[in-house]
């Protein structure tokens, strides 16, 4: 089994608008999300998947949350902007880049600091 994975950033302003504590207020991050890929069989040059190509995906996804609040994006204007929700949200949107792939999406990351962060994998 091979696992790829590809990291971008993006940095954006939330509020958790149901916790109690420092979250509740308006605050930024420089998100670091890592997305895994993975496959048992490589193509006819060695690669499993194009890391230019899982790259432009996350990117796309990405964008719109790049120096945005957050809380009024989609669909963080209706659940809250957490990481776990951030997390979910990304891997459901770049799933159907790798439809008919030979590769599967096997789980997203979502880092808040350097020090805290998510994975989600269903």
């Amino acid at each position: 089994m091979y696992r790829l994975f590809v990291e971008e950033h993006f940095d954006a302003a939330h509020r958790l608008r149901n916790y109690q504590g420092k979250c509740e207020n308006l605050h930024g991050h420089r998100y670091k999300v890592v997305a895994h890929v993975k496959t048992e069989k490589l193509d006819n040059n060695g690669l499993a998947y194009d890391f230019t190509q899982l790259k432009q995906h996350l990117r796309n996804i990405l964008a719109r949350f790049d120096h945005a609040y957050l809380n009024e994006v989609s669909p963080f204007d209706q659940i809250e902007p957490s990481s776990e929700n951030l997390a979910t949200t990304i891997y459901n949107e770049l799933q159907p880049y790798l439809s008919g792939s030979p590769v599967t999406l096997a789980s997203v990351e979502v880092w808040e600091s350097p020090t805290t962060g998510v994975v989600y994998s269903p």
